[in-house]
């Protein structure tokens, strides 16, 4: 009951301070809960200044959103709700606009035995999103002994991904994130973890993405920059900068002395990594 109520709210634009936006209006199911976009539009119409990240597999995350401000689900979820950029609906008058819905009334009275609330909202939305699983990627069929689920590409993407190239280095673990933050040169615009931290040293840092059916939610990176998956490689081969700015240079170097001829064999990987992404719909 509890993740039935998180999936109504999820696609309720009352939600949105105009009600024009759902969290669904940038985590769309049909784009594997992202939006497509390099950056979406906030709640004014203007271009928010990052990437909308996928929700899939959201739940084994140990650090959420780009710049790591939020530690759980439960604290993520009322974030991007009263945030004037962006859905821009104060949390007293969304309580209050929730209670005159008699089934939200009931609801929650059913789950949490209370009228609709700030933090019951947020438990709620929590729960449906650990719910966002995608299914086995060929890659795990490969991993399970299923040795013919990666192309020979794809096998040539992982020897690099996991030895020469060393993309395991960050990109370990179920999710292929270590859950940590660098800066990697993209832009030295936006401050990233420095915002959250306020340490010089966290500023242009930014959480290494999970890569589960990253080739289904693009474009990449913390600004959306990049179109695909090409372009993402294509920036580690040969995209880094050199220099920084402030004195903080970007914690890795270019794979100058790599051969091109790598680049699709690691996007091949890149795209064995996409399971089933959950069908979901709006509640009746």
């Amino acid at each position: 009951a509890k993740v039935e109520l998180g999936r109504r709210l999820f696609f309720d634009v009352r939600l949105s301070g105009n009600n024009k936006m759902s969290c669904a209006s940038c985590h769309m199911p049909g784009k594997a809960f992202a939006d497509g976009l390099a950056v979406s539009a906030g709640a004014d119409g203007r271009p928010l200044e990052r990437n909308t990240r996928s929700c899939l597999n959201v739940g084994f995350a140990t650090s959420l959103l780009a710049d790591g401000r939020a530690t759980s689900l439960e604290q993520q979820a009322l974030l991007p709700i009263q945030s004037p950029a962006e859905m821009n609906q104060p949390l007293g008058g969304l309580e209050r606009e929730l209670a005159q819905v008699p089934g939200y009334l009931t609801q929650f009275k059913a789950v949490f035995g209370k009228r609709p609330n700030r933090h019951d909202l947020a438990r709620a939305l929590a729960a449906f999103q650990r719910t966002l699983v995608s299914g086995p990627s060929p890659f795990d069929r490969f991993l399970a002994g299923e040795k013919d689920a990666l192309s020979a590409d794809a096998r040539a993407g992982y020897e690099l991904f996991r030895g020469e190239a060393g993309c395991i280095a960050c990109h370990n673990g179920p999710l292929l994130s270590d859950g940590k933050f660098y800066r990697l040169g993209v832009s030295f615009r936006d401050q990233g973890r420095g915002q959250v931290t306020g340490k010089k040293e966290d500023r242009y840092r930014f959480g290494t993405p999970a890569l589960r059916n990253i080739a289904e939610t693009g474009p990449y990176m913390h600004n959306g920059s990049l179109k695909t998956l090409d372009d993402v490689v294509m920036f580690y081969y040969r995209g880094v900068p050199r220099l920084g700015r402030e004195g903080l240079a970007p914690e890795i170097e270019a794979l100058q002395d790599r051969s091109f001829s790598e680049i699709p064999l690691l996007v091949e990987f890149l795209k064995a990594l996409s399971g089933d992404v959950p069908e979901i719909t709006p509640s009746p």
